[in-house]
C-alpha cells in the first residue's frame, strides 16, 4: 500500500491480486510508456498523456505532468509510513550541500549569491530543459557557499551549480 500525496491531497494506493484501487475505490488503467519519461494512458474510457518532468530519488518526489498541467507528487511506501508513524523523517539524517541540475539544460537565471542565507523552498536557479522552464529550489535552509554557474551556462544531468553550507 502507499500513500500518495499529489499537490497537497492524500490518497491510498493499493494492488492486490492484480486489482488496483484508490481510496478503497477500484480502479483500472492501461498505461503505455511511448518515449522514456512519457506514458499514454486511458482509465474512464479518457485519454491523458503523462510526462515525468523531474524526480527526486532522496524525498521520493515527482513532478509530473498531465496533459498541460503540472503536479507536485510524493510517495510513501509501507517503510516510509511507518517511520513516519514513530516519529522518524527518513531524510532528517541527510544534509544536502549541493544543488545539481535534473536534467541537461541551460541556466537561464541564477538567484543566489555567495554567502547568501537561504530558507527551504527558495528558489535557486531557473533552468530550462526541454523547452520548459524549471525552478530550483533549496531543500533546506542554510548558506550559499559558492555558485558554480551563470545566467546562459550550458549544464549537464549532475552538475552541481549551487554549493551549500
Amino acid at each position: 500500500m502507499y500513500k500518495v500525496t499529489v499537490d497537497k491531497k492524500d490518497f491510498t494506493i493499493a494492488s492486490e491480486n492484480g486489482s488496483n484501487s484508490i481510496d478503497t475505490k477500484p480502479f483500472d488503467a492501461d498505461v503505455l510508456e511511448f518515449k522514456e519519461g512519457k506514458f499514454h494512458i486511458i482509465s474512464d474510457h479518457q485519454s491523458f498523456t503523462a510526462e515525468v518532468i523531474s524526480y527526486d530519488n532522496d524525498e521520493k518526489s515527482f513532478e509530473i505532468k498531465v496533459n498541460s498541467t503540472i503536479y507536485t507528487v510524493k510517495v510513501q511506501d509501507r517503510f516510509d509510513q511507518l517511520l513516519q508513524q514513530m516519529g522518524i523523517d527518513g531524510a532528517a539524517g541527510k544534509k544536502v550541500n549541493d544543488i545539481k541540475a535534473p536534467m541537461p539544460g541551460m541556466v537561464l537565471q541564477v538567484m543566489v549569491e555567495s554567502g547568501q542565507k537561504i530558507k527551504k523552498g527558495d528558489a535557486i536557479v531557473v533552468l530550462e530543459a526541454m523547452k520548459m522552464e524549471n525552478i530550483l529550489k533549496s531543500p533546506a535552509d542554510g548558506v550559499v557557499k559558492s555558485v558554480k554557474v551563470i545566467k546562459g551556462d550550458k549544464v549537464d544531468k549532475n552538475q552541481v551549480m549551487v554549493f551549500l553550507d
